[in-house]
């Protein structure tokens, strides 16, 4: 009898072992957020490359913008939870349910790994007529419904900085609506708009080439690699409570997804998000590492979800009170 149990026990754990290897057995769709060229798309694309290798499996990777990422995020949590669909968005979930635009964030997810962040700019054209976001604000109130700003729609980034920036001088701007940072900082340099709240890392090379000019940076504190951009606090002390206003960019699945499949994902990006070749093209692009998993990415994503929904709630461009959803205010 005791050789009898034995033998089933040994037999139970060589199958765990099997099915543990055998993940992945085939391609894996990762479903990005926003278009091609944006600061998530550039992101995904430079840290799944070192995952593959470490998980010994193919990511098919597909953009699916829209929605302000409701489309793709709604797509991989109706899809089963088996490990073989994974999401790759921004902090634009994390509004969701205080903006009205979905019953999910990523507290319905688990998170595999928040990779990174960025700072927040506001961005125009060199030849533009201003060089600071004071200049420009006072450009705008002496030229109603003159000035087109970009967009990706409610809730996303753009929204919120304008929202940020209106509730310290009323703006009358025309916005114009786009599939991400990527097409409407093409719209900027093809002067479609005249001006687009944007990540830094998705706006650096035209920066760099001497086409784009930051005349705003959303922080309350000066940033390295922009020395003679002041913080918008400069000329807007009120808003330091509630910066800084950083996007950030993370890998999530479904729950209920298998342990096994969870782990091996979440040490496939581990160990990418830390090589030197992810951290230099991350460093190249203005982005800031974080490389968060487990109970400290569950942390983070907590505490913005927190100070994000009480932000777009006080500044009345929220739907919903936080409270409706438990949704605590940040300590």
């Amino acid at each position: 009898m005791k050789n009898s149990i034995k033998l089933l026990l040994g037999t139970l754990c060589l199958s765990s072992s099997m099915a543990y290897a055998a993940y992945p057995e085939k391609d894996i769709q990762g479903i990005i957020q926003w278009s091609a060229g944006g600061a998530t798309d550039t992101v995904m694309r430079s840290v799944t490359p070192k995952a593959e290798e470490v998980l010994g499996g193919d990511f098919i990777l597909t953009n699916r913008p829209g929605g302000v990422g409701v489309i793709a995020t709604k797509y991989v949590y109706a899809k089963k939870n088996d490990g073989y669909t994974v999401l790759m968005g921004a902090e634009n979930p994390q509004l969701y349910k205080v903006m009205g635009l979905a019953n999910i964030d990523y507290s319905d997810l688990v998170p595999i790994n928040v990779l990174a962040q960025a700072a927040s700019i506001f961005v125009v054209r060199s030849d533009a007529p201003y060089n600071n976001i004071k200049e420009f604000v006072d450009y705008v109130q002496a030229h109603p419904r003159e000035v087109k700003v970009g967009s990706t729609g409610p809730g996303g980034l753009p929204s919120i900085m304008m929202a940020l920036l209106n509730s310290q001088a009323k703006l009358d701007v025309k916005t114009i609506p786009y599939n991400g940072d990527g097409p409407a900082i093409t719209a900027l340099l093809g002067g479609a708009i005249d001006m687009e709240p944007a990540t830094f890392s998705a706006a650096k090379e035209y920066i760099k080439s001497g086409q784009l000019k930051v005349i705003g940076l959303l922080d309350k504190t000066a940033n390295a690699d922009l020395p003679d951009v002041k913080p918008i606090t400069a000329y807007y002390p009120d808003l330091a409570p509630q910066l800084p206003y950083s996007p950030f960019f993370g890998v999530f699945v479904k729950e209920g997804t298998p342990q096994e499949a969870i782990e091996k994902l979440t040490h496939a990006f581990n160990v990418a998000a830390d090589s030197a070749e992810f951290r230099n093209i991350l460093k190249q692009r203005g982005l800031s590492v974080l490389n968060l998993t487990g109970d400290a990415a569950k942390q983070y994503l907590n505490r913005f979800r927190s100070v994000a929904s009480w932000l777009v709630y006080e500044n009345g461009i929220a739907k919903h009170s936080p409270e409706e959803f438990d949704i605590p205010r940040a300590q």
